[in-house]
């Protein structure tokens, strides 16, 4: 066949984002045939996803953006193997290509963003793609959305965490994202008391009583102890009775109000790659 030429190589890697040298060996391996060097370079993705597929991908970025109405937002994360690939912007752009696309359908779960369209094809095959390119596991780990009157995003620099918070109504921006912060820096498991699912509640009673107990304290008063303990979980685990990070003499209950008696947070996500 005739020498491939530079410029059908560029419109392969244009096409396919594969690298110089695997364009190059593709048209080669195809007789110049463009559509089988697509092919080529796909299924050379697919078997180096299959010989990846018990690598652990535990690096990777966390990404959270609202829809311009800022009443809708997302939290995707697409994991790699190494912090080397998680900076590398080819990766970051086709997560953010992934988060703009959740905003825009709004699937029901991770799986079905996998399968939705983007540029043509699904996500899961752009994602198995770049896992012949990169050399790497690839994985789409989670994704999972929040609506409310106003929703405000926050991604920790070096994109390792994202957060979401839903208001209730319009809230000062940077209200709310120092709200946003302090979900990101405090981890709490739920807005407030009433949100605390029953079997952390019971849980905490459980290891209150028990301490009570090793203590040595009598057994009509470990239920207190217990109760009391509770208390002070409740106090360092639910968002709105926390201690604002930024002024510790005020709760974040306090901190909002005082922007704005009215406003509420109706729920938020958190997704931390490190812990």
């Amino acid at each position: 066949m005739s020498e491939i030429s530079a410029s059908e190589v560029k419109k392969l890697r244009d096409y396919t984002g594969a690298g110089m040298m695997d364009c190059k060996k593709a048209l080669r391996e195809t007789g110049g045939d463009f559509d089988a060097a697509v092919e080529y370079i796909r299924k050379k993705g697919q078997a180096a996803a299959n010989k990846r597929a018990d690598r652990e991908a535990s690096e990777g970025v966390a990404l959270a953006k609202t829809n311009s109405e800022e009443n809708f937002g997302v939290i995707v994360v697409l994991n790699c193997e190494t912090d080397f690939v998680a900076k590398n912007d080819e990766f970051v752009k086709l997560a953010d290509s992934i988060v703009n696309l959740a905003l825009e359908k709004q699937p029901g779960s991770v799986d079905e963003l996998k399968e939705l369209n983007l540029d043509e094809r699904r996500v899961i095959d752009h994602i198995t793609d770049q896992i012949g390119i990169i050399g790497e596991k690839i994985e789409l780990s989670y994704y999972d959305k929040l609506e409310a009157a106003r929703v405000i995003p926050y991604i920790h620099p070096g994109n390792k965490l994202a957060t979401l918070v839903g208001f209730n109504k319009n809230v000062d921006t940077e209200v709310g994202r120092n709200v946003a912060m302090q979900i990101a820096a405090m981890n709490p498991v739920s807005v407030d008391k009433e949100g605390v699912p029953q079997d952390i509640i019971d849980k905490e009673l459980e290891i209150g009583k028990e301490q009570a107990k090793q203590e040595g304290k009598p057994e009509n008063i470990q239920e207190k102890i217990a109760q009391g303990k509770l208390n002070k979980f409740f106090k360092e685990s639910t968002l709105l009775e926390q201690d604002y990070t930024r002024d510790s003499k005020k709760t974040v209950r306090q901190y909002l109000q005082e922007s704005d008696r009215e406003v509420k947070v109706t729920g938020f996500l958190r997704y931390s790659l490190t812990g």
